[in-house]
């Protein structure tokens, strides 16, 4: 029997494959990668008898795959939040699926194993942009103000990792990464021992220095579009921009579009927290994905920019 885990690159699927494996040990092959390599399964070479395990990538996003994986006579434990659609009928799937705007992978598989390690799903849930969820994991655990913050930092510092579009954007690669946090059970011990953590921060707080200093290019009563310049701390920034403008007016909806190799437009969008209408709806209008709050595009044609702020400011009208 192998073992499969293919999990998203970001702190999210970090911290649940992380949760996961300090409850069942497993020596695995890992498949992953940058934060929108999500079409992750067709790289999965399972067949009968062995287990995948898969984090925080959308079925939506792999359906074929996953179906092809299945057809082998693999079993499949599939945890994510993301949109699903979908969902084969099969009896060795094994789905945990919550696309609810409050939570995230960490804190599906927080439930599944029952706060065994509450405070790593916490982690993945400050990762995720999600604090409240994030705080009422930790509740239980009565840490101090200081310790929340240093949560806090990690899972923004392991989010920062994944974002990127070429593997020379990235600050650490997503596997080695997660062998790093591997080898801590307790986070505040990661913190002290591994000096890649104070490197993410810092070069984060550099690069947000950055994309802060920089202006929007539309605003409306809804929200606002930015346009970041062509560069690598642009392509890091933008995901963990995007969470901070959320942050900062949760009531309005935000998009933050860089520049691609091929032209087009990598795109972030968060929705407005007061409107209806979800950021993985309006990225799906432009071949994107994602959820409640949080979608991206993968590569907006350039032709197709008015036609996106239009959209977007259709969405979430008069916040």
């Amino acid at each position: 029997m192998r073992h499969f885990d293919v999990f998203n690159g970001d702190a999210d699927g970090i911290c649940s494959l992380h949760q996961l494996r300090l409850d069942e040990p497993r020596d695995s092959t890992l498949v992953t990668g940058m934060k929108r390599d999500i079409a992750l399964l067709k790289s999965v070479p399972a067949q009968a008898g062995d287990v995948v395990t898969v984090l925080d990538i959308s079925l939506d996003r792999n359906r074929d795959a996953l179906r092809s994986i299945l057809d082998r006579g693999a079993v499949v434990r599939y945890f994510d939040h993301h949109y699903a659609g979908d969902i084969p009928r099969h009896p060795s799937l094994h789905a945990m699926l919550d696309d609810s705007h409050a939570t995230c992978t960490s804190a599906i598989v927080n439930r599944h194993l029952g706060g065994r390690f509450a405070i790593w799903a916490a982690v993945g849930a400050f990762g995720d942009a999600l604090d409240e969820t994030a705080l009422e994991i930790a509740r239980p655990l009565r840490l101090d103000d200081d310790r929340i913050a240093s949560l806090r930092e990690l899972g923004t510092s392991l989010n920062y990792s994944a974002y990127g579009q070429t593997e020379s954007d990235l600050l650490v690669e997503a596997a080695h990464l997660y062998r790093i946090v591997s080898r801590h059970p307790d986070p505040f011990d990661l913190i002290e021992a591994e000096p890649v953590i104070e490197r993410l921060g810092r070069e984060r707080a550099a690069d947000m220095e950055r994309a802060l200093a920089t202006k929007a290019m539309h605003q409306s009563e809804c929200g606002a579009v930015w346009m970041l310049p062509d560069a690598a701390w642009a392509r890091r920034v933008s995901g963990t921009f995007a969470n901070r403008l959320a942050l900062r007016e949760p009531h309005r909806a935000h998009a933050v579009l860089t520049p691609a190799a091929n032209g087009g437009y990598m795109v972030s969008v968060r929705a407005a927290r007061t409107g209806e209408t979800s950021a993985g709806e309006l990225c799906r209008e432009f071949e994107g994905s994602g959820r409640a709050l949080a979608g991206g595009v993968d590569c907006l044609d350039a032709g197709r920019i008015e036609a996106f702020i239009a959209a977007f400011d259709a969405a979430w009208p008069a916040v």
